[in-house]
């Protein structure tokens, strides 16, 4: 009795969990830093690890018993569905397989490679054959995991010893494949062999002779047959308008069983269902001749997804249950006039900078020669510029987009600017393309350390350069350093190295934009891949009447702008206008479309929003200061007044998120940048929706949202729209992201909250009236967590469903998934603390909520920049880490210092339930 009272405690399940959210992060870095294998090998398949799934389930069961949790459907439905889940997994685990099935067009097969590695030993004496396999995975971390000994008996009563000695792994990248060394024992004598194979890759077979007995044995994938056969009719392949990238590619098949047939087309996102077997569109010939498959035998789809319904119907019904944390959180916080003390470390940028700097620059343009030119072109080019800018191109991923996008594009990456010289991007790009040589010697392109321009030779005070300034004599005075930043391991890379890389692209484009190479413009006729050509390129490749045409428009439309024949030029647009229009027509954008997206740029919503958003909470942490240290006032006058101007602000990033789904025709997070714009719109949301009334929460929200939505305009994200690779053309991509990273939102409104409790720890002596604010604050902390553990919880196995839809399989292991799952099991952990009498207080709650938002930003951050995968954006070396982290994590723990002698303060709705309970 005592033994099930310890194993069914909540002690118990914090114990489980934090082993295995721990376990599964720490693998993560394995995997990185040495291989998947050893990943699989030491922890995510090991009996350790399983075990305590295993447990944690037993766990789950027996608190349902204990507490009889049928009695409140809602939570009885969501903790019983992650039992289900763990069922369906495990029978998924031990009873499913997986493979990969290649087939050339025309061609039949019923044979798959398996995806597990396996030990493959056969032995042939007298004519008489003996088979054994043993699946096997080895690990490179600990070598003393692999050691294994087998002993296999055939004929008559003789034996063979097969022995671990050594495995390599082939290096990641490498065409080679990892090597396995045993030793072999027949009759006594014993012979050393290698065998090249490893996970996902067919072994080599080895030979070995000991007199009459033959010994072969092979490391790697072996071949698994199917109960019915697949042919390839046909394999497709579509790419982007101009560009190599695949937009989508599919296989035309017949399944043949039991002397039946029927067709069928698997695409990204179609899976083929035949049985218990899966198969998804993975890649293909490199030659594009046949078609690669990745199979999957699933036994437990069926209780996995009756698992994520009842998870999806319960956390939902939670939401709604009067009788649930929850609700008792919501009812407490209503009753509650709160006061708020938010925290702010953004500084708000003075609009008179930028006015600043423009005469600055002006200055600098009138100690040259060109000043006239730009006056004069400054007041005639605009109409033209205008019409220039409404013109289409395609990028080199083959999006086609309005000449003015590419226009911003360039003059963002060139200056840091949208306008320079009172002109703006498109009159800018307009006067490079006519006369660069004007163009070269006005300073334009950015530069920042002292150490770089000290070496170009210019003044430090200086902000731009002009493109002659590094040319010596037709000389790049730049090219040797250039070099060794470029071979300089990016977390190697001091401000000097990185300023000089961003110089030298900068310089780059420069170029290419005087000689027109960035402007691809015509589309060549009869062309079936829709690739639209550079100037020169067209007046280089076209042919007849083509060529001349575009020769025509070219050197007529550039002559005119030179000469000022700003009329000539109009018309030499318009005859551009109608040649994309005639042998583009099958990409060419409408006008419509055009007028929308040179709209949004204008508009520019998002960056005038981060404004907005850090001025806004800049002034709601001066009003907050006064409300919490003067108890007296009431601020629901003023507290109405923020929730008005955060509403409008919420409507507008609404808008913004809108219009640029409508431009890129596709949902809004499918990148950094919009993943980020996303999060800064959920945190919003959670304010203006779900805590309107307090003014701690509308605080906490536009914090969240103006540090995200800052983080999102640093120079290191890229705000292009792009497309979309065929993986992510699902409408399960929408549901499954927009739910998981809406979480996001709530987890940092509740760490910036769990900061805020902090920071009122520290002065709460001689001040009791801060009491009810920190358990205010703490309240409302926690209903965010529990609405943003619910997000993510159904996010991510929406998402599981998502990639067994996708690919046949809810689960990889892969960073951004473990992670996600780290998260979730952490957050699980806070919200349940509060079963454990010695962490159910304020203060553990907040430092945990505020130090839990740690696996959101790994999450997000950490695996797209430092770990590999494939939902990462790291290739090869991470970016070194920026110093400010190291100072925001020291403000953290210092504060949590600071705090920690003030902490005695019990749990508001505890001592709640507690006096209803003496009643």
């Amino acid at each position: 009795m005592k033994g099930t009272n310890v194993l069914f405690s909540f002690k118990t399940t914090l114990i489980l969990l934090a082993i295995l959210a721990i376990g599964a992060g720490y693998a993560t870095f394995i995997e990185n830093d040495f291989d998947t294998s050893s990943a699989r090998v030491l922890v995510y398949n090991n009996i350790w690890y399983e075990t305590i799934l295993v447990l944690t389930t037993v766990n789950l069961m027996g608190i349902i018993y204990k507490y009889k949790m049928w009695r409140n459907k809602a939570r009885f439905i969501f903790h019983l569905s992650f039992v289900v889940i763990l069922i369906g997994a495990g029978v998924t685990r031990y009873a499913g397989y997986e493979g990969i099935m290649q087939i050339k067009e025309g061609a039949t097969e019923n044979r798959m490679s398996s995806l597990e590695p396996y030990l493959q030993i056969t032995i042939k004496e007298n004519g008489n054959t003996y088979y054994k396999e043993y699946q096997k995975e080895f690990t490179t971390l600990l070598k003393s995991v692999n050691d294994f000994a087998h002993t296999i008996l055939y004929g008559d009563n003789k034996k063979i010893d097969v022995v671990y000695k050594d495995y390599i792994l082939a290096k990641k990248g490498s065409a080679k494949m990892g090597l396995l060394t045993v030793d072999v024992t027949v009759d006594g004598k014993t012979q050393e062999i290698k065998l090249p194979g490893q996970r996902g890759q067919r072994g080599l077979k080895r030979e070995l002779f000991f007199g009459d007995t033959t010994v072969v044995l092979s490391y790697g994938s072996k071949t698994l047959s199917l109960p019915f056969a697949i042919k390839l009719n046909d394999f497709q392949l579509d790419r982007y308008p101009g560009s190599n990238s695949p937009s989508s590619y599919a296989s035309e098949v017949t399944v043949i069983k039991d002397n039946k047939e029927y067709d069928y087309r698997i695409f990204m996102n179609r899976t083929l269902h035949e049985g218990n077997f899966l198969f998804f569109q993975s890649s293909y010939f490199p030659d594009e001749t046949g078609t690669v498959l990745s199979v999957n035998n699933d036994p437990g789809k069926w209780p996995t997804y009756l698992g994520y319904f009842l998870l999806t119907l319960g956390l939902v019904l939670n939401l709604f249950d009067k009788k649930s944390r929850f609700w008792k959180l919501t009812k407490y916080v209503s009753e509650k006039n709160v006061a708020s003390l938010a925290i702010a470390c953004m500084i708000a940028f003075a609009s008179t900078s930028a006015n600043a700097e423009e005469r600055v620059m002006e200055n600098e343009v009138k100690a040259q020669s060109t000043v006239e030119y730009l006056k004069k072109f400054k007041e005639e080019s605009k109409v033209t510029a205008n019409k220039f800018s409404k013109l289409v191109t395609q990028s080199q991923g083959g999006r086609m987009k309005p000449v003015s996008t590419l226009n911003r594009e360039i003059l963002l990456k060139l200056s840091g600017r949208k306008s320079l010289f009172g002109m703006n991007a498109d009159q800018i790009v307009l006067g490079m393309l006519s006369r660069p040589e004007m163009w070269r010697d006005i300073r334009l392109i950015k530069v920042k350390t002292p150490k770089l321009k000290k070496f170009i030779g210019i003044d430090e005070k200086r902000k731009h350069i002009a493109f002659s300034e590094v040319f010596v004599e037709g000389n790049y005075i730049l090219n040797k350093e250039a070099e060794k930043a470029a071979i300089t391991k990016p977390q190697d890379r001091g401000t000097y190295e990185k300023d000089i890389v961003r110089l030298d692209e900068r310089l780059n484009i420069t170029f290419a934009t005087f000689n027109g190479n960035l402007f691809r413009i015509f589309p060549k006729p009869e062309d079936k891949t829709n690739t639209w050509h550079v100037p020169l390129d067209a007046m280089k490749t076209f042919e007849g009447q083509s060529q001349r045409a575009v020769e025509l428009m070219t050197r007529g439309f550039i002559n005119s702008v030179i000469e000022s024949d700003w009329e000539q030029a109009n018309k030499f647009i318009d005859m551009i206008k109608l040649y994309q229009e005639k042998l583009g027509k099958d990409v060419m954008l409408s006008d419509s479309q055009v007028n929308n997206e040179i709209l949004f740029n204008e508009l520019d919503i998002f960056l005038k929003l981060t404004l907005a958003y850090i001025i806004t909470g800049l002034i709601m942490l001066i009003v907050a200061f006064v409300v919490v240290f003067n108890p007296k006032i009431k601020p629901r006058k003023t507290t109405f007044f923020f929730f008005i101007v955060l509403a409008l602000l919420f409507a507008a990033h609404t808008f913004g998120m809108g219009f640029r789904w409508i431009i890129s025709g596709h949902a809004p997070w499918s990148d950094t940048y919009e993943s980020l714009l996303y999060i800064s719109w959920s945190a919003v949301f959670a304010g203006v929706v779900f805590f309107r009334k307090s003014l701690l929460a509308l605080s906490a929200a536009v914090i969240v949202a103006g540090i995200f939505m800052f983080t999102a305009h640093l120079t290191g994200i890229d705000p292009q729209i792009t497309n979309l690779v065929p993986v992510l053309k699902s409408y399960w991509l929408t549901i499954h992201v927009s739910i998981l990273t809406a979480s996001y939102g709530f987890f940092g409104l509740g760490a910036i909250l769990g900061f805020m409790a902090l920071i009122m720890f520290i002065f709460r002596k001689n001040r009791p009236h801060l009491d009810e604010t920190i358990k205010s604050i703490t309240a409302i902390n926690e209903i965010a967590l529990i609405i943003g553990v619910t997000f993510i919880t159904i996010g991510n196995f929406l998402g599981g469903v998502w990639a067994n839809e996708s690919w046949g399989r809810y689960w990889g292991w892969d960073p951004k998934e473990t992670w996600a799952y780290v998260s979730i099991v952490a957050y699980v952990f806070v919200i349940h603390m509060r079963f454990v009498k010695s962490l159910n207080n304020p203060f553990v709650f907040s430092t945990a909520s505020l130090l839990t938002f740690s696996t959101i930003l790994m999450t997000y951050f950490g695996v797209n920049f430092y770990l590999s995968g494939m939902h990462s954006y790291a290739t090869g070396d991470p970016v070194p880490i920026p110093t400010w982290v190291y100072y925001v994590v020291s403000i953290v723990f210092v504060t949590i210092a600071l705090a920690y002698k003030n902490r005695n303060l019990k749990d508001a709705v505890t001592s709640i339930d507690n006096k209803k309970a003496k009643k």
